[in-house]
């Protein structure tokens, strides 16, 4: 954005704090705006809107996947490439890692597994759903078993799936498509 508008990246961060470009904060502090958004800025302080702004193919809705247990995540990789859904799938294997690659990508969907080695699904949930983080991802918590406390305590935080991994993966890729049709519908 910084270049196409040929100011610093400060400049843009201060126009996007300000209400003057149309913008959010990803769960890491880094600012997006939709190009559509971008486009109109530019059109209205008398930029010119640079080609690939300009009705470019959209985008497949990007998902991150965080799961601990490789074989289980290469597995549900597999499972999700011959579902025919069309989705970006972004991976992490740990929950900081999980957190990174959420605040990279600012994803549509976030898919959970609840048992990290380094942070629980309810911590990871508790920085992402931070009402200033303004995320507007659907977060699935998958669980190899989950106490009724802890589901409570996330349902109450935000997450509306929790699948159980004994339900299978069709389970899975149901949520995943749900939960995609539903940010769709929004």
């Amino acid at each position: 954005m910084a270049r196409i508008c040929q100011v610093s990246p400060t400049t843009v961060a201060n126009w996007i704090d300000q209400g003057h470009l149309k913008g959010h904060k990803t769960p890491t502090g880094r600012r997006r705006v939709v190009v559509d958004d971008l486009a109109a800025f530019l059109r209205a302080h008398g930029m010119p809107v640079p080609p690939e702004l300009l009705g470019g193919p959209v985008s497949k809705p990007i998902v991150v996947l965080v799961e601990d247990d490789e074989r289980y995540r290469q597995a549900l990789r597999t499972l999700i490439n011959r579902s025919g859904i069309a989705i970006e799938l972004v991976e992490a294997g740990t929950g900081v890692d999980g957190l990174l690659e959420i605040g990279r990508s600012d994803p549509d969907l976030i898919v959970l597994d609840y048992g990290l080695p380094d942070l629980n699904a309810e911590q990871v949930v508790e920085r992402l759903l931070d009402p200033e983080r303004k995320l507007t991802a659907e977060v699935i918590i998958v669980t190899g078993g989950i106490q009724e406390e802890a589901q409570a305590r996330l349902r109450t935080a935000g997450v509306r799936e929790i699948v159980g991994k004994a339900s299978g993966m069709g389970a899975v890729i149901e949520a995943i498509r749900q939960a995609l049709a539903r940010q769709m519908a929004a």
